[in-house]
């Protein structure tokens, strides 16, 4: 049984230790005591190396943690060394889980669910649909006094059936690992955690989503949440910078540019609705009706995509006793338009075509559109069609 020296020092970096077993051509050890956290509630592993070899994964097999090194370790007494930057880091955003999980559920009643550590960013999915941006505001900063106090954290071991004020009921019996922030929290829990909420440094709260009936928040802490801060602030400075204008002032000119721009779209779309029927009513005339009194109307064009024929297209079909096909050469793919008065249906002349050339497409009586495999297919597809 490996003896788990992080249980009761999280702050341990190096530490003595005998290799008990060894797997997969040496590259698996087992040792009878480790530093080493295995991935576990979310946390991710430590890394570091055993006499110098690095650890690339640590892994929790019960009674036992294997260590997987990226050589073999020949000896047997070997000196192992914690990757502190990456251990402090998560400790950070372990205990600042910790923390907010607890300002959650005394705040508003919403419960953490689950929980995921990232490199970059961790997230906890809350028991809710949904929270009030106000909500994130008002936890966030909780949070934040909180750590600003400096309560302690401390480890205890209790049994299942004695230990009480749990936030969350636990799901096994026997011993568990209770850590406890002064006053505000009791969780069971085997990850790593710092001394005191001051060393969690700062805690940001970032984005919402909805996740099946939970709300996930993304979060971050410590010196990850200074180095995300910078991030945003260079990002939001380059943003500025191409808007001539100072950071603060930036939110609301992105607003209003991009109000300017939703308009300009709308009178976009009239003009080319308007040149649409302009050009529609133009090749309507110049087409000559066949027997049946019927326009059809056929063009091929080399570049571009069928939305730039769409509107062109759907004005052809509101003109009477009219058949319009677009066939574009770059996509190999076709448009067909009919009115309602051509006794065409759109759809079944597309699907009917396609389908005869191994291409793909259907559509409406009015409107259809497909796409053929190969220039051969579109060749005949538009023949057939008589584009």
């Amino acid at each position: 049984m490996t003896d788990r020296l992080y249980y009761a020092d999280a702050w341990l970096r190096q530490f003595p230790a005998r290799v008990t077993a060894r797997a997969d051509n040496g590259r698996r050890l087992y040792l009878d005591r480790t530093a080493f956290y295995p991935t576990s509630g979310g946390q991710p592993h430590d890394l570091g190396t055993i006499d110098g070899v690095p650890v690339t994964d640590v892994v929790d097999e019960g009674d036992e943690i294997a260590h997987l090194v990226s050589a073999p370790v020949e000896t047997d007494d070997v000196r192992c060394e914690v990757d502190w930057v990456r251990r402090f880091d998560f400790m950070q955003q372990h205990s600042g889980q910790h923390l907010i999980s607890a300002v959650f559920a005394d705040r508003f009643g919403f419960q953490t669910v689950s929980v995921h550590f990232g490199d970059a960013l961790s997230t906890l999915d809350l028991d809710t649909p949904s929270v009030d941006p106000q909500q994130l505001r008002d936890a966030e900063a909780r949070a934040n006094a909180l750590i600003a106090d400096g309560l302690r954290f401390e480890v205890s071991f209790e049994d299942a059936t004695a230990a009480s004020g749990l936030r969350k009921a636990p799901d096994r019996t026997g011993v568990l690992r209770i850590v406890s922030i002064e006053g505000v929290d009791r969780s069971a829990c085997g990850g790593t955690h710092v001394r005191s909420t001051a060393e969690i440094g700062i805690l940001l709260l970032r984005r919402q989503e909805r996740v099946r009936n939970a709300t996930r928040v993304e979060f971050t802490c410590g010196t990850r949440a200074a180095r995300r801060a910078r991030a945003d602030f260079h990002a939001l400075s380059a943003m500025a910078q191409s808007l001539s204008a100072s950071v603060d002032e930036t939110p609301a000119l992105v607003a209003l540019q991009m109000q300017q721009l939703k308009d300009s779209e709308q009178v976009r779309r009239r003009l080319d609705g308007e040149v649409a029927t302009y050009r529609a009513q133009e090749c309507h005339a110049a087409t000559v009706p066949d027997a049946a009194g019927i326009r059809r109307y056929g063009t091929i064009v080399d570049g571009g995509t069928l939305d730039d024929w769409r509107s062109f297209a759907i004005a052809m079909s509101i003109l009477p006793r009219t058949v319009c096909i677009i066939g574009v050469r770059s996509t190999r793919s076709l448009l067909v338009a009919a009115s309602a008065d051509s006794a065409a249906d759109a759809g079944a002349m597309v699907k009917a075509v396609t389908a005869s050339y191994g291409g793909r497409g259907g559509g409406s009586p009015r409107l259809a559109q497909g796409a053929l495999p190969d220039e051969d297919a579109f060749t005949h597809a538009l023949a057939n069609l008589g584009a």
